[in-house]
């Protein structure tokens, strides 16, 4: 086994050094330093090691865990998500399990877990659960289903309450690993390294990642409070090689990092990036011009350094937000209704101020069981900065009026119970046709039934005929010839949507064959009847915009939603869209609220490393100071303004 070690890459015989002293370790390792690689390597050594032993892999997609399967495939080998190995730990403790909630639902600091209608929540609230505490895709506390969110909260809680939870889950698994821990949440981390160690039996945490790539609000971001040379501590690693970007993307990624790596080019000849044992060179490009324009960016780089804006697979163009996205990609109207309805945004209102209320000790304003959701506007009587009652701006607006008048006489007990979120629209996006669809998909019903339409018309559009019977419900009626000439007649139909709505095309298909309304839906229709009323008219072609954007047929890609990824050109766009939490001129300046400026270079950090050729960023109308740096860090002839 020693033997077999000596032929490891320098960082995984590290790692081993740390397993043999008993040492929980964590790689480090920037963009394209091959830290799955690495990961895959130590599990396999392991298992070589210690035959008899369980190893538990944890990560975040499902795309990850399936890549790690396939290339370690074992009996020994659990690999999951997180939220996965923490369900499957817990989840036989119902009783443990129904306590925690009605402790943590009864405890104010914990917002995430509560039942408006009951509180506090007595001891024996859920002495009748059919099914016990369920883990879903969505969460309803009052009934004992929790989701990701309160997975987290309530497995934390049970492995600091009961230490023998610890202990039960290191006997399982002498080796447990987690991939991307930068994302991790910190009541995970708390679990593995903190909790655990109030149980004697021993086993290794690893941590693989990099801090610098920690780009979402809810992940720990770093080990720092873990990290040591003390024998109880964290041992870290750090893996300084570059095995995906050419010379300048790294050049310039090293101007970005803050935690104190640097990388380098990988030494191996095989690496993709390099060509005939020689590093790539590449291009970065910084562009910026006064108009804003990216169609012109576009053109630009087409014309001159030969990019493809029409190949998914090689050239993307990263934004900040889904809504950037939505008016270039063609799906503006329906990003609005999920994004930016502005009834349900005054019901929210409404809903916070009753409980900042509550949080501040105000007095309550009463409603009543039969009050209307125009009697409760009218009791809060809110206001925007300038004093302007809310409803009457909405009620000035004929469109949104239209809205409010929909919604006004209903009872306030149905109205507050409405909830619109982006997620159910642009969850689940892929990065490119071959990507595999995530587990777990946020998708409403609705959505989810244009998809079965639209998948139809695209199967039989791209001549896949035999995909296409095997999903159209009208492959139930092919009986003979005669029928599959009235299939095609349908399709084709259906294939011309013209300026037909959303409403049309459902009940069209359903009329067809190729797609039947199903009990999801209808009860969709009845449940949500004012989010269906607002998407049933909108123009079906549109939402065939969005159907390509998520399955990854469009340029278009979130900043965040890329990481992970890698693409030949990519094409960075320097827009906050109105976000807060990020700011593209203060990250060339370094100046600003440091948590803005942090989250800022990381998402900058993400985005640049992505380039396997070519980097181009664009930025409207900068100033002369980020200019000026923008040289500094580009290189003064790659700073282009675009006319």
């Amino acid at each position: 086994m020693v033997e077999e070690r000596l032929n490891l890459e320098p960082e995984v015989q590290e790692i081993f050094q740390s397993i043999d002293a008993g040492r929980n370790f964590l790689l480090s390792g920037g963009a394209g330093s091959g830290k799955t690689y690495s990961l895959v390597n130590v599990i396999r050594q392991v298992i070589a090691e210690n035959p008899t032993a369980k190893v538990a892999c944890m990560t975040y997609t499902n795309a990850a865990v399936k890549e790690i399967e396939e290339r370690v495939n074992h009996k020994n080998l659990n690999v999951s998500t997180i939220h996965d190995f923490l369900w499957d730990s817990i989840k036989h403790f119902q009783k443990e399990l129904k306590e925690a909630l009605i402790f943590l639902a009864n405890n104010e600091e914990v917002s995430k877990i509560s039942i408006e209608e009951v509180n506090p929540v007595p001891d024996n609230y859920y002495a009748v659960l059919p099914d016990g505490v369920q883990y879903k895709e969505f969460v309803r506390i009052r009934e004992g289903i929790i989701s990701h969110d309160e997975l987290l909260i309530v497995a934390n809680y049970l492995f600091e309450k009961y230490p023998k939870l610890s202990s039960i889950v290191k006997d399982k698994y002498k080796f447990i690993f987690i991939d991307e821990y930068q994302d991790t949440s910190k009541a995970v981390v708390e679990t593995f390294l903190t909790h655990f160690k109030k149980s004697e039996r021993k086993n290794i945490i690893g941590f693989f990642g990099d801090a610098m790539q920690a780009i979402y609000e809810d992940g720990i971001g770093n080990l720092d409070d873990y990290k040591g040379d003390e024998a109880e501590k964290v041992n870290e690693i750090p893996k300084k090689q570059n095995r995906r970007n050419p010379q300048l993307v790294i050049d310039l990624a090293n101007k970005i990092r803050t935690d104190g790596i640097t990388q380098e080019p990988s030494a191996d000849p095989k690496a993709p990036n390099m060509a005939d044992g020689v590093i790539k060179q590449g291009t970065v490009l910084f562009l910026h011009s006064t108009d804003g324009n990216i169609n012109k960016v576009e053109e630009f780089l087409a014309a001159n350094y030969a990019w493809d804006f029409n190949n998914s697979k090689e050239t993307k163009e990263l934004n900040l937000t889904h809504n950037l996205i939505a008016g270039k990609a063609g799906f503006r109207t329906l990003m609005d209704i999920y994004d930016d309805d502005p009834v349900i945004g005054l019901k929210t209102d409404i809903l916070n101020k009753i409980k900042d209320n509550k949080k501040n000790n105000r007095p309550e304003i009463e409603i009543n069981e039969d009050d209307t959701f125009n009697t409760v506007v009218d009791k809060f009587e809110l206001k925007n900065r300038q004093r302007v009652l809310k409803k009457d701006i909405l009620l000035a607006d004929p469109i949104k009026a239209e809205l409010y008048n929909q919604l006004k006489d209903k009872p306030f007990s149905e109205v507050r119970k409405i909830y619109l979120n982006k997620d159910a629209l642009i969850d689940d996006k892929k990065q490119d046709e071959d990507d595999e669809n995530r587990k777990g998909s946020k998708r409403d019903n609705l959505i989810k039934h244009l998809f079965k339409i639209q998948n139809n018309i695209s199967l039989y559009q791209n001549k896949k005929y035999n995909e296409f019977l095997r999903v159209t419900d009208y492959r139930f009626r092919i009986t003979s010839i005669a029928s599959k000439k009235t299939l095609k007649e349908n399709i084709e139909i259906l294939v011309n949507v013209g300026d037909n709505t959303i409403e049309q095309v459902i009940n069209d298909a359903n009329e067809k064959g190729i797609c039947l309304i199903d009990d999801k839906l209808i009860a969709f229709k009845e449940n949500k009847e004012y989010l269906y009323n607002r998407v049933k008219d909108v123009k079906f072609s549109e939402f065939q915009k969005l159907y390509e954007y998520l399955e990854g047929q469009t340029p278009f890609s979130t900043q965040h939603k890329t990481k992970g990824a890698e693409f030949d050109n990519v094409l960075v766009i320097l827009d906050n869209g109105g976000w807060n939490n990020y700011n593209f001129g203060n990250l060339f300046l370094e100046t600003g609220s440091a948590s803005v400026l942090d989250r800022t270079q990381k998402i900058f950090y993400v985005c640049c490393t992505r380039a396997k050729e070519n980097l181009a960023v664009f930025f409207h109308n900068p100033d002369a100071q980020v200019i000026a740096k923008a040289k500094e860090w580009f290189g003064e002839e790659n700073v282009i303004k675009i006319d």
